[in-house]
């Protein structure tokens, strides 16, 4: 048996490099390959023939993306593979002889830090519902963040040339007045349809208490008689817009149905359910980051610092004791954590009583809450560890 190898891969779209060293540091292989099973399979292939039953280790700067088929390719034939940040690829690349970036020298520095590295972190096969939760809640992001884009732009266009109906309605929350945009935009044509025809029109399209929000738009109506110039075509733009926002409201819905029935299928849902502050939503998003297997992690310690919520020291010369948020983490992760903790806080007496404790301490109500939020992942570890619902505390130990 030969000495150990590593195979550092810097993965792009179209294709990857990868670049092979032994114990010390000289390159046995360099080899761009393409983003394409045939080519990557060759590429695994002849690195694990020229390993020759040697211990053999891959280490690549991507989890996902266009490293997702290399990552299958190498998880389904049980090769040891390493993660390492993109980041930290790029300040380690400075302590190697060159000022020049190349894929090559990147591959290189890859295997280079797997050859001397202890911590970093293996990628191990994902579980198949917190692949599809990912997907699904990024994409639920991305549509929540294009409806308040729309609705923002929506409030603009009417307070251009119909300001008081932009002030009578909360469009973010009202589908009645979405729908009424849908046909009326303008005062004139508020004002010539009429109070009861309106509401019947907006009760035909189903609508909730049509009649408030009919009479809401006519006295809106009432209140400016100017047309202002462009109207006519700034009236057109938030027609489109509110069609725009309630097709994003049903694809929302259809989001959030599919991430409930994937969600509830989890092995973990109804401990992560039983913790308070955490439905389905955040639930989704908690397993998501986390890859459904908080074994992957090791350890509480280790989870929390991915997801942002172990301080780190930042200390200095006769400066001591100064901790600070770390730079890089999930930040999905923290979100979950610090939104359920917020949630938790109202809901859950254990969690008001530590949180007020806080407070008291001298903590901004922001550091109070991402306090809470590191007890409460202890807590959260140890459920999901040993397989156990949430145990609501009893006030007075709570306090104590």
């Amino acid at each position: 048996m030969g000495q150990p190898l590593w195979a550092g891969v810097d993965a792009g779209k179209s294709d990857h490099y990868c670049v092979v060293i032994d114990a010390d540091g000289k390159r046995l292989l360099s080899r761009r390959v393409a983003n394409d099973e045939a080519a990557l399979l060759e590429l695994i292939n002849a690195i694990t023939a020229l390993a020759d039953g040697s211990e053999l280790t891959w280490a690549i700067d991507l989890n996902a993306g266009g490293a997702a088929l290399l990552i299958a390719l190498l998880i389904g034939a049980e090769q040891r593979l390493l993660y390492i940040p993109g980041r930290t690829v790029h300040h380690a690349s400075g302590g190697y002889r060159g000022e020049g970036k190349t894929d090559a020298k990147d591959a290189a520095v890859i295997a280079d830090q797997a050859r001397m590295r202890r911590d970093l972190q293996p990628l191990r096969p994902e579980d198949d519902i917190a692949v599809e939760l990912r997907i699904l809640t990024s994409r639920r992001t991305d549509l929540v963040t294009d409806r308040t884009r729309a609705i923002n732009r929506l409030r603009a266009q009417l307070l251009e040339y119909f300001p008081a109906l932009e002030r009578a309605f909360d469009y973010s929350a009202s589908k009645a007045a979405l729908i009424l945009l849908s046909g009326y935009q303008t005062p004139d044509g508020l004002r010539h349809a009429g109070a009861a025809r309106l509401a019947a029109w907006l009760r035909k399209r189903k609508a909730r208490n049509a009649d408030a929000v009919a009479a809401a738009a006519i006295e809106a109506a009432k209140s400016q008689h100017t047309v202002v110039p462009g109207q006519q075509l700034a009236a057109a733009m938030v027609a489109r817009l509110a069609e725009e926002v309630m097709t994003l409201d049903t694809e929302i819905g259809d989001t959030d149905a599919m991430i409930e029935e994937r969600f509830r299928r989890h092995r973990h849902a109804e401990i992560i359910l039983s913790m308070p502050g955490f439905g389905v939503i955040l639930g989704a998003e908690f397993l998501a980051a986390t890859g459904g297997d908080i074994a992957a992690f090791g350890n509480t310690d280790r989870l929390a610092a991915v997801a942002g919520l172990a301080p780190v020291p930042r200390d200095s010369g006769r400066i001591s004791g100064n901790l600070k948020r770390p730079r890089r983490y999930n930040r999905r992760l923290l979100r979950a954590c610090y939104l359920a903790s917020h949630i938790a806080i109202r809901t859950d007496t254990a969690s008001r009583i530590y949180y007020d404790r806080k407070r008291v301490e001298g903590k901004r109500h922001t550091q109070a809450v991402l306090a809470l939020a590191r007890r409460r992942l202890n807590v959260m570890w140890a459920m999901l560890r040993d397989h156990k619902p949430y145990q609501p505390t009893a006030p007075n130990a709570a306090a104590a």
